[in-house]
C-alpha cells in the first residue's frame, strides 16, 4: 500500500534523506576502519581525485569552507596519511596538497561504497523515473541559484 503523499513534505523529505544517506556511508566508512570521517573529509579526498595536486585556498573554495576550517580538515587527513602538503618552490606561501598512496586507495574504496549507495538510492526505479527525478532537483537548485 503507497503512502499518501504530503506536496509541503518535500524539504523536510530532503532532510531526512540527507540524513539517511550519511549514516549509510558512515556506517559502510566505519565497517572499513574510517570511524573519524566528517563529509568534508571525504568531499577534500574526492576534488584530489579530480585535481591531484591543489593549492590550499583553491580547494577551501571547492569544498565551500573558509581557509582556517579547510586546514584543520586537512591536518586531520595529513595525520592519517591520507594526503600530503608542499611548500611551492614558486611561491613559499603558497602549499599544494595531495593525495598519498593511502589516500588513493581510500578513493576506490569510496568508489565502490558510491556504486553500492547509488544501487540503494535508485532501487526500484527506472531510468526514466531516473532521468526524472534528476530533472526535478536540478530545477530546484535553479530556482535556489535564479532567486
Amino acid at each position: 500500500m503507497d503512502k499518501e503523499i504530503n506536496v509541503n513534505n518535500g524539504i523536510s523529505k530532503i532532510s531526512q534523506l540527507h540524513t539517511l544517506i550519511q549514516d549509510f556511508l558512515l556506517q559502510k566508512l566505519g565497517e572499513k576502519g574510517f570511524t573519524e570521517f566528517a563529509s568534508s573529509h571525504g568531499n577534500i579526498l574526492f576534488q584530489l581525485n579530480k585535481t591531484p595536486q591543489i593549492k590550499m585556498g583553491e580547494l577551501s573554495a571547492k569544498i565551500n569552507r573558509d581557509k582556517s576550517t579547510t586546514t584543520v580538515l586537512v591536518r586531520k587527513l595529513i595525520a592519517l596519511g591520507l594526503v600530503q602538503e608542499e611548500v611551492d618552490p614558486k611561491d613559499k606561501r603558497n602549499k599544494f596538497i595531495s593525495l598519498t598512496k593511502k589516500g588513493k586507495e581510500y578513493n576506490q574504496m569510496t568508489d565502490e561504497l558510491s556504486n553500492e549507495l547509488q544501487k540503494t538510492f535508485y532501487k526500484g526505479f527506472t531510468s526514466e523515473e531516473k532521468e526524472q527525478f534528476c530533472a526535478f532537483l536540478n530545477r530546484i537548485e535553479e530556482n535556489f541559484i535564479k532567486q
